[in-house]
């Protein structure tokens, strides 16, 4: 018995043994790995870091400000990807890379909704978490209109820029001089209302009702009915009907006016050159 005993703890000896000695040879290997294969950092890599926003947001593609000064370095963007730093913070840091700044296409944040209290059906009272996205998961919450803005400012509370407020009437005002297109709100909305569109084209489409006719004005007074003319009257390959919708080519280069809204017998298609809902009152949601 004490020989069975004996022999089992030499085993488990042997076993712990053999392990730790992997161990440490496996430890061997990593070392001398990070010593001899490591790539080295660039030393531009801290100093560009200094001259980024820091605030992590995104516009520019990259997870992050440390991942764009990287990209810069390999070349892979340019600087005015920066939808957050200024011109001259742009062209100070295209000065140190040694490269030219690139085109800025100024991007900001556009709502396809403009059905408010005051013009989207109400069918029921919502009382519960204040929060767009538990809302549309309990009935729409009230909205008789199942895809348009529910109007509980989760775009506001997630834009770090403060260039989000909600108005009176419900629906988040983006200010463009504040908007830096860091896409948070985009993907903060449920209902996928929100779309980073060129400011060089104001024309925008602000519903997404997929009705038409009588179906879609009950839900909503300035819902698209599908009716169609702003695409007839839209210079060639501008304006496209898909889905009971219209759908606007932003990669267009046809110059275009404020006439192809004209005919729209709802509103649901405006030229908006400033701020949407620009002049509606508004009010700071405390959270």
């Amino acid at each position: 018995m004490a020989m069975a005993v004996l022999a089992s703890m030499s085993s488990i000896a042997l076993s712990a043994a053999i392990l730790g000695g992997l161990g440490a040879g496996l430890g061997a290997l990593l070392a001398l790995a990070n010593r001899f294969l490591a790539v080295p950092e660039d030393p531009r890599l801290g100093r560009l870091e200094t001259m980024l926003p820091g605030t992590n947001c995104g516009g520019c593609g990259e997870p992050g400000c440390k991942a764009f000064a990287e990209s810069l370095i390999a070349g892979r963007n340019a600087p005015v990807r920066c939808t957050v730093s200024g011109a001259a913070a742009i062209d100070a840091i295209a000065r140190f890379l040694g490269v030219a700044a690139g085109e800025q296409r100024r991007l900001v944040a556009r709502l396809h909704c403009a059905g408010g209290r005051s013009q989207a059906r109400q069918i029921a009272e919502y009382a519960g978490y204040s929060n767009c996205r538990a809302a549309s998961l309990v009935g729409g919450g009230g909205k008789g209109c199942a895809w348009g803005c529910l109007g509980l400012a989760d775009c506001e509370v997630v834009c770090q820029f403060d260039a989000i407020a909600m108005s009176r009437n419900g629906l988040p005002v983006v200010a463009i001089d504040k908007c830096t297109a860091c896409g948070d709100c985009v993907r903060a909305c449920p209902r996928n209302l929100f779309e980073l569109l060129p400011l060089a084209q104001p024309l925008l489409v602000q519903c997404k009702v997929p009705l038409a006719g009588d179906e879609a004005r009950a839900v909503c007074r300035v819902a698209c009915d599908a009716c169609g003319r702003c695409a007839v009257d839209a210079p060639p390959g501008l304006v496209r009907m898909a889905g009971n919708l219209p759908v606007v080519d932003y990669a267009s280069v046809t110059p275009a006016g404020p006439e192809v809204t004209f005919r729209c017998p709802t509103g649901a298609i405006r030229w908006v050159p400033q701020n949407q809902f620009d002049g509606e009152p508004l009010e700071k949601v405390e959270r």
